[in-house]
């Protein structure tokens, strides 16, 4: 016989002997009889404070069940079952490991085609001392998130620090200044970096970005940074080909120089001069072409939309907008848009459905589609059918949080233009019925990424309600706890109602069983 005969033989045996050792001393028909006969001798009260504590018990249950679903994600009761009871019970099943050719860096096409979740600097960060604290001050809310935060330090390690940083007092300071948690500590150590050396460039990027509680304030600081940093830059270029280190320093001096002239660029925007911002990072992106991945070009064509110089906006989206080129909502939404500008002032659904789409139309729909399905989030926020929050320091492209910072500075230019949200709310909802379901293939991109709406919720904060794409269906508990309730709750009322009917189904019951 097989092993797991052998086993169940066992187990049977092993019961048998048990009931035959035990039979008379539990007397277990004796012990059911008094059961009957105690169930006989209740009162329906007794069967309604039952089944009204058991809907009670059960509604809690589900009350708690679906507030962590809408919060996690996840049902509780299946999360600590698969955490906890499974290991308990089974243990966990191994995945098999990848095959070595794999690891060894083959099909490097495949790999390329799977959606990632990288999370990226959001290009349209707004200020923490002059915008993001104003708005904790006033709401008593913390726009930022911890991760979000600490993204960020990781980020500023990387740009404003080096290996020669030792070399220089004032740079090592500032290298543990990047490392504090509380702000308070960063202002005092840029400070100390200021008495060291009164042309250390980063001490007055912290200040511009942390201290000022202006735009104009941090405006200031971001010029004193400006000067100094181009001193070192000079500096830095003219010995960069004597070592590694040097070379290390120039690489550090180059993104300090960057990030001062993109900020100086978003103050002129945002203090409303908007062609000074156009001109600056039109010549930083002449200056610095290899530093594509910053994505300057999303706040150029933010800050051209605002002059309404379509005619250039085009012209950025035809070099950005490049089948080789990662997307975003920014390009897509934004071609969008302009197809749109083309036939929303005279777009009507009701003539449209009587004569057909035009072609401009057809392409304006399109367009929209295609910008759905990159980012289906953004939709509900242009259309204000969700509140905005901040935007986040760094966003998920496809993500709510991609479309949260794409809304919250793109929401004017969709209204400025007659008709484009009546198109967009007339269209954008057919992108769905183009998509492949369960969302195995994309239409035009890559399958919609299924970790989004974990990297959302820790970039975005509490009080926000995270977008979800595709909705998620309701858990077995949820449904399990649903339908328990309301069962007691019936059971409740039919004891209530009719109680001696109700004590006689359940003696009935209770004798079957």
């Amino acid at each position: 016989a097989a092993p797991w005969a052998r086993g169940l033989l066992a187990v049977a045996a092993g019961l048998g002997l048990f009931y035959a050792v035990l039979r008379v001393p539990l007397r277990l028909r004796d012990s059911l009889a008094a059961v009957t006969v105690f169930l006989s001798t209740l009162t329906p009260k007794f069967y309604f404070a039952l089944t009204v504590t058991s809907s009670f018990i059960s509604g809690l249950i589900f009350v708690f069940e679906w507030w962590h679903f809408r919060k996690y994600g996840t049902s509780f009761i299946e999360q600590v079952s698969v955490s906890h009871l499974r290991p308990l019970i089974g243990g966990v099943e191994s995945s098999p490991p990848a095959p070595a050719a794999f690891l060894a860096g083959e099909n490097d096409t495949s790999r390329q085609n799977m959606p990632e979740c990288k999370v990226w600097r959001n290009p349209l960060n707004l200020f923490r001392g002059a915008e993001y604290s104003r708005y904790m001050w006033v709401t008593g809310k913390e726009p930022l998130t911890y991760y979000d935060m600490n993204l960020s330090a990781q980020d500023h390690q990387n740009f404003f620090t080096c290996d020669t940083d030792a070399l220089r007092p004032s740079d090592t300071v500032m290298q543990k200044a990047w490392r504090e948690r509380n702000p308070q500590a960063r202002i005092k150590a840029a400070y100390q970096a200021l008495e060291l050396n009164n042309d250390c460039a980063t001490a007055y990027v912290l200040l511009a970005e942390e201290e000022a509680t202006t735009i104009v304030d941090a405006e200031k600081y971001f010029k004193q940074a400006l000067k100094a940093g181009e001193t070192i830059y000079r500096k830095s270029q003219n010995c960069h080909s004597q070592s590694p280190q040097h070379e290390a320093q120039l690489r550090r001096d180059t993104n300090v120089l960057v990030y001062v002239k993109r900020r100086l660029a978003m103050c002129a925007r945002k203090l409303g001069r908007i062609r000074e911002a156009v001109k600056m990072m039109r010549d930083l992106m002449k200056e610095f072409p290899l530093l594509s991945m910053l994505n300057i070009h999303e706040n150029l064509l933010e800050a051209l939309l605002e002059l309404q110089a379509y005619a250039d906006v085009q012209a950025v989206l035809a070099k950005y907008d490049d089948i080789s080129l990662p997307k975003s909502a920014a390009i897509c939404y934004t071609a969008a848009l302009l197809k749109a500008r083309a036939v929303s002032e005279r777009f009507s659904p009701e003539t449209a459905s009587k004569r057909g789409l035009s072609t401009a139309e057809i392409n304006a729909v399109e367009a929209i589609h295609r910008a759905v399905e990159f980012n289906p989030h953004v939709p509900k926020y242009l259309l204000e059918m969700k509140s905005l929050v901040l935007p986040p320091e760094h966003i998920l492209k496809r993500g709510d949080s991609e479309a949260v910072a794409y809304a919250f500075f793109h929401l004017q230019h969709w209204k400025r233009i007659e008709g484009a949200l009546n198109l967009l709310h007339c269209t954008w909802e057919g992108t769905f019925r183009m998509i492949p379901y369960p969302l195995e293939k994309g239409h035009l991109f890559y399958p919609y990424p299924s970790c989004t709406e974990t990297a959302d919720r820790e970039l975005l904060p509490t009080f926000h309600e995270v977008s979800v794409y595709p909705q998620k269906e309701l858990p077995f508990f949820i449904h399990f706890t649903a339908g328990l309730c309301s069962f007691s709750a019936m059971l409740a009322l039919l004891t209530h109602q009719f109680p001696e009917l109700m004590v006689v189904f359940a003696k009935a019951v209770s004798m079957v069983s």
